[in-house]
């Protein structure tokens, strides 16, 4: 086994990109991250799995990993990746892949470890009771409509002659964003790791992060 989780994650070819001092953070220190899973359907798919593996890597070294099940961002859909909008799903319908989706995670997360337990955290929990007003005055104020239309996820929608993207996929990002601030300050978590496509909702939250407290977070994506 490598000597610390950066070196093991580039040996076997699954870092593509992470932000500036993550390499010394996960050489230096064990650190609490976190990756979201929104919950699409009932079951996880071949797209989640990297990821999972990935904060199943991070806890055998020592890390403690959260595993966010989305059942509020899964109501919006995320705008990444694809190239149409998402159907909206019922909150039944999210409430049900929820408890799908735990379980799942559970059978690759080791919860019962004493020295860095994995976490599963909904982000339907401080989701559902923030306000609109909340939402644009503490949230939405620290983004500029340039620095949103520049990231990949809505460009690629944009491009498209027979695309665009509605508001509520526009504003997939900053929920996301506040999801890793909310982890931040509840759990201490100093990290966000996703695939690739996250990329741009990773260094979002880590934008809100530095905003709203002076502190430095960091991203991971594979």
């Amino acid at each position: 086994m490598s000597e610390n989780i950066f070196t093991e994650l580039e040996w076997r070819g699954l870092l593509f990109d992470h932000t500036e001092g993550t390499k010394d953070l996960l050489s230096g220190r064990k650190i609490t991250l976190y990756n979201g899973f929104d919950p699409t359907a009932d079951s996880l798919h071949v797209g989640h799995f990297v990821p999972l593996m990935g904060l199943a890597r991070m806890q055998r070294f020592g890390h403690t990993p959260i595993a966010l099940a989305g059942g509020g961002t899964g109501m919006i859909g995320d705008p990444s990746g694809r190239s149409e909008e998402r159907n909206l799903l019922s909150v039944e319908q999210i409430e049900a892949n929820v408890a799908g989706i735990r379980g799942q995670m559970a059978a690759v997360l080791d919860f019962e470890v004493k020295s860095n337990p994995a976490k599963i955290v909904n982000n339907a929990d401080w989701l559902t009771p923030l306000t609109m007003m909340n939402f644009l005055r503490d949230v939405g104020k620290h983004f500029t409509i340039n620095y949103m239309l520049a990231k990949d996820s809505v460009k690629s929608r944009l491009d498209r002659d027979d695309g665009g993207i509605s508001f509520t996929e526009f504003s997939y990002m900053l929920l996301q964003a506040y999801d890793f601030y909310e982890l931040f300050r509840r759990e201490g978590c100093v990290m966000q790791a996703g695939g690739s496509d996250q990329l741009g909702n990773i260094t979002a939250g880590i934008q809100l992060i530095r905003k709203l407290t002076g502190e430095q977070a960091y991203g991971l994506a594979y």
